[in-house]
């Protein structure tokens, strides 16, 4: 049994996002196609993710000078400790599926806060003398993302920062398979929305079979 855990990152829902209206599809084929796994869904706007904070960064200077945990601040404790239980999380698990719009060519900032809490040494890499090394060579992750043009390819390419930041931070953590989906164009053909919006569904459900 495997445990996968389907990470949102918009505020809306299925019925008014397009991302969101794929990542729905993609998680019901694939729990369709693999009934003994544990699906956990993440919806970060729900979710208590600290910052990485003056509180975060002194409470982490303590304990590596010795300082026990219980000695720390109250909202240095309830800082790290949380951010403890979200790294844990997400390394325990063996799937990841990622759900984001592109806004401003990137993601939302939720996104980006999650991101800071699993990128903790020790947990999801480590530091050698040739580099960081990612500790998470067993796991795999697919990223649908939703964008009103076509950045995935063409001359806007250039300008999308969402997926490929994701893609660095999955080869950094040692993640040997990333895929994305791309829901793409709405804004710019409106007419076929609808359209695209379908199609992407179809590769998501044919990629949740293989995922």
């Amino acid at each position: 049994m495997a445990t996968v855990l389907y990470i949102t990152s918009h505020p809306h829902d299925h019925q008014t996002s397009f991302s969101m209206a794929v990542g729905k599809q993609f998680i019901e084929a694939y729990r369709e196609a693999n009934q003994q796994d544990e699906v956990i869904t993440l919806d970060l706007y729900k979710q208590d993710i600290p910052h990485i904070d003056a509180d975060v960064f002194s409470g982490w200077g303590k304990l590596r000078s010795g300082t026990s945990f219980d000695q720390l601040s109250a909202p240095e404790k309830t800082k790290i400790g949380r951010l403890n239980e979200i790294v844990d999380q997400y390394v325990a698990a063996d799937k990841y599926v990622f759900v984001s719009p592109m806004w401003n060519f990137s993601f939302p900032p939720i996104l980006k806060a999650y991101i800071d809490a699993i990128c903790i040494a020790g947990k999801t890499f480590k530091y050698t003398e040739s580099g960081p090394v990612g500790l998470l060579t067993d796991k795999k992750a697919i990223h649908i993302q939703a964008s009103g043009g076509v950045y995935s390819e063409g001359p806007a390419a250039g300008f999308e920062s969402g997926h490929s930041y994701l893609n660095k931070i999955m080869q950094f953590h040692g993640v040997p398979s990333f895929e994305g989906i791309f829901v793409e164009g709405m804004a710019a053909k409106p007419d076929q929305a609808e359209s695209i919006k379908e199609k992407a569904i179809a590769k998501a459900k044919e990629a949740a079979k293989r995922f």
